[in-house]
């Protein structure tokens, strides 16, 4: 017997009490979102009005076309996706080796390794930005996007080895010692056998990857003076005056660059999920 059985008011009312709690957790995350989209879809004088003036005012894409139309907007979108692909495949690619050897082979130091790659995964940005300064300025690669791939990879890389580890110790062994009984170099057992099983914590991990290099500030902010991403052009918009502070652009721009994020985690959603909960269950 359950609960809707024997205490039929009882259930509606859990039921009722944990559909408003979802309802306000939605409306707690969704309105900041709802109010950026408003607020790019208004022209600047309807900024001052009332919010029930400022919800019903008339819909203008002008501050779109503004975004669209600025070159410094362009040039940071390219930037941006050029160092969030090139951050993602390097990250992969050592991930994935990194992975490999501390899923499958025992050595010693490996749970020092581990931890160690824990510790670096939660440094603050702040504590290796003079060194990776120092670093880049050495390296000739000030305001160069691969300056900005070569500082993220310490934040990507981490991660991805992490997430990728916990994926490798369930994969059963038998798949390569049959590879390898066919003849298969263990490159190819890693690229040919491994790499497909190994599909959705490798979206995973990318996914979440690229999230945090497409968004970075601190390291674009430092790293680079006019091959800026976007998060540092947003952050520069400026008005026709020192006072004038363009809300709507910005907001415009924040639409922009967030969308694709969105579009991207409902299309691989299953592949996250069961990409972060792959190692969690031993059977």
């Amino acid at each position: 017997m359950n609960l809707k059985t024997t205490n039929p008011a009882l259930y509606y009312l859990q039921r009722l009490a944990f559909y408003l709690l979802v309802l306000v957790i939605a409306l707690y995350l969704l309105a900041p979102f709802f109010w950026a989209v408003l607020t790019s879809l208004r022209s600047a004088g309807d900024l001052f009005l009332t919010p029930a003036e400022f919800i019903a005012a008339p819909t203008t894409f002008n501050n779109y076309v503004q975004v669209f139309g600025n070159p410094n907007f362009q040039r940071g979108l390219l930037y941006s996706l050029i160092v969030a692909v090139g951050s993602v495949l390097v990250s992969l690619l050592l991930g994935s080796f990194a992975a490999y050897a501390l899923g499958r082979f025992r050595f010693k130091g490996k749970a020092i390794v581990l931890y160690v790659i824990l510790a670096v995964s939660v440094f603050p940005q702040i504590a290796v930005l003079g060194g990776l300064y120092t670093l880049i300025g050495n390296l000739g690669l000030y305001n160069n996007p691969l300056g900005l791939i070569l500082s993220y990879l310490i934040f990507t890389i981490p991660f991805t080895v992490w997430v990728l580890t916990s994926f490798v110790r369930d994969i059963p062994a038998e798949l390569e010692e049959a590879a390898l009984v066919d003849g298969a170099s263990p490159l190819q057992t890693l690229f040919l056998v491994l790499f497909p099983v190994m599909m959705p914590a490798l979206v995973t991990t990318g996914l979440l990857a690229f999230i945090n290099a497409w968004n970075e500030y601190l390291f674009a902010l430092t790293f680079t003076s006019t091959n800026r991403t976007t998060p540092v052009v947003i952050a520069n918009y400026s008005g026709a005056t020192q006072f004038d502070q363009p809300w709507g652009p910005i907001m415009a721009a924040s639409i922009v660059v967030t969308v694709p994020l969105i579009i991207l985690v409902l299309v691989f959603q299953r592949n996250i999920v069961s990409g972060l909960t792959a190692g969690a269950v031993k059977g």
